[in-house]
């Protein structure tokens, strides 16, 4: 009788041990995608600032008459009286 117990203890315990290493390992994969979720966030949230930075900056500048001009010359191909443009047609 006694050594059934003792049999049964070691089963349970060693059933218990390969329940909880299995445990681990599953909780282990997560966390590390977890992990690399947060590294793909981080960098996005970095570029997102930057970007927001960039924004700023242009907030600035919107009214000052170099900002008027080049965009005047690079969306609305406005140049200024007796201005020379060349196009070059080798592309």
């Amino acid at each position: 009788m006694n050594n059934k117990v003792t049999l049964l203890k070691k089963i349970v315990f060693v059933a218990v041990l390969i329940y909880s290493v299995i445990t681990v390992i599953s909780q282990q994969k997560i966390l590390n995608t977890y992990k690399a979720q947060a590294k793909t966030l981080d960098s996005q949230i970095a570029e997102a600032t930057e970007y927001q930075e960039q924004l700023n900056e242009e907030k600035k500048n919107v009214n000052s008459s170099e900002y008027i001009e080049a965009v005047a010359r690079e969306k609305l191909d406005m140049y200024l009286p007796n201005e020379r443009v060349y196009v070059d047609n080798e592309k």
